[in-house]
Order: C-alpha cells, then sequence, then structure tokens
C-alpha cells in the first residue's frame, strides 16, 4: 500500500537518461512520509514513465543491486531515505553508478567489475588434492580474525564507484576485488595464494591504491577495503623476501 503524501509536498527528480551520451530529464513527485530513494524511483517509472531502466531486487540491503549515485554520493538506494539526503530545496539528482558502463539510464554494466575478481584469482582453491573432510577454522585464530568483517562483502560495486584510481585507471583491480583476494589470502584452506599473490602484485594490483580510503568511507556495510589492500601489500612485501604472507 501506498504510503500517503506529505501536505503541499513535491519533489523535484533530475534523472539520467542515456548512456554515456544523455542528459538530465526533470521529474516531479509527490513527498511521502518515510520515503526511501528507490521508493521515489519505482514510482516515476510506474507513474510517468515506464521506459525509465534501473535495478533493484531485495529492497532490504541485501542484494546491492539497487545502487546508483544519489546527489553525488554512491549509495543503496532502498536504504536511503529521501529526508537523508534533500535539502530545503527538495531536490534529488540521481545518476548511475560510476566508473561503469552504463546500460540505460541507472543501470549499469558490472561484467568488468566481476572480471577483475577473476583476474585477482577471487575465487577458493582447493588444490589438486583436497582435503576429503570439512576443515575446522577456529573462530578465534588470528587469520580467521583478520577477515571477519571483509567477507561480508555483497559486490554491490559502491566501492568500486566511489574509487579515484579506477576513474583514472581503467586497468586498476579495485577494492572489492582486492578485499575478495584478501579473504582468500587468510584462508587456511586455500592452496592458491602463491598465484593469487602473483596477480594482485602488478601494477594494476593492490601497489596502485593511493589509499584515498574512499571505498571505505563510502561502503554501505561499513566495510573497510583500504585495509585489506594495506594487508596485500604487506602480504607481498614478505613474499618478495621469500617469507609466508
Amino acid at each position: 500500500m501506498m504510503e500517503r503524501a506529505a501536505p503541499d509536498s513535491v519533489l523535484e527528480v533530475e534523472i539520467w537518461r542515456g548512456t554515456e551520451e544523455g542528459s538530465f530529464q526533470e521529474f516531479r513527485t509527490p513527498r511521502r512520509e518515510h520515503q526511501t530513494v528507490l521508493d521515489v524511483v519505482t514510482e516515476i517509472q510506474r507513474e510517468q514513465d515506464p521506459t525509465l531502466s534501473y535495478r533493484f531486487a531485495c529492497r532490504v540491503g541485501i542484494c546491492g543491486s539497487c545502487a546508483m549515485v544519489v546527489n553525488g554520493r554512491p549509495r543503496w538506494t532502498c536504504r536511503t531515505r529521501v529526508s537523508e539526503v534533500i535539502g530545503g530545496d527538495r531536490k534529488i539528482k540521481l545518476e548511475p553508478l560510476r566508473n561503469f558502463t552504463i546500460v540505460k539510464d541507472l543501470a549499469v554494466e558490472m561484467t568488468q567489475f566481476f572480471d577483475k575478481w577473476k583476474k585477482a584469482r577471487g575465487s577458493f582453491e582447493p588444490g589438486d588434492k583436497p582435503a576429503e573432510d570439512f576443515a575446522i577454522v577456529p573462530p578465534g585464530s588470528k587469520k580467521r580474525r583478520e577477515v571477519d568483517e571483509h567477507i561480508e562483502c555483497i559486490g554491490c560495486g559502491i566501492c568500486y564507484s566511489a574509487c579515484d584510481v579506477v576513474a583514472w585507471d581503467k586497468d586498476y583491480l579495485g577494492p572489492a576485488a582486492l578485499n575478495r583476494a584478501w579473504t582468500l589470502v587468510n584462508d587456511v584452506r586455500d592452496r592458491g595464494n602463491a598465484e593469487r599473490l602473483e596477480a594482485i602484485a602488478h601494477s594494476d594490483g593492490c601497489q596502485a591504491c593511493h589509499t584515498h580510503m574512499s571505498c571505505t568511507e563510502f561502503c554501505p556495510k561499513s566495510l573497510a577495503p583500504t585495509y585489506s589492500i594495506a594487508g596485500l601489500k604487506r602480504a607481498v612485501f614478505w613474499r618478495s623476501l621469500g617469507g609466508k604472507p
């Protein structure tokens, strides 16, 4: 059931239309109580322009597919209330995530983003002779505690959109892929660390990070990819000296 509109209240919404080439289109829509930015986009698409393209799925901050740039900041729109982002002018400006190829309007192509996960060797490697039984990883062990928070990444792309290095170096693996590599470097069951550290040690890997902290600042799950990347830098350093990460 749609929430009632606040009296005499209208939002002015600018939405990017098109692909890499395009322009902003203005809409006016009712301001409603407890309204999220995703609610605004959905109402415009349903009531005013059915050709508007965007993505969403879970609506509760689990899938991350509704991410877009809201008034200059990458956000999950399902978890962002309108009251958090508007000022007295009651205006919202919506853009697709930056550093991605735009499919149409607010929807972006994420193939390159996940290809970089593969390039960073971001998949578990059991080795030629994996153990026959489940491995026991004590929750209090040092390596397990290193990745307690980092394994919660859902691949929404907000950190990648916020990353300044990705903006000027399209080959940079990006914070999400490197964060994933860090979780596997600390997985005592994994047997692919030699190849993984070699993959992320190149000029487009962890050493390219300038530690601007944008990925950590904007992560909606309050993760810290910057620290994951710092861990990878240490691991690469110790491996270059013949030690273990």
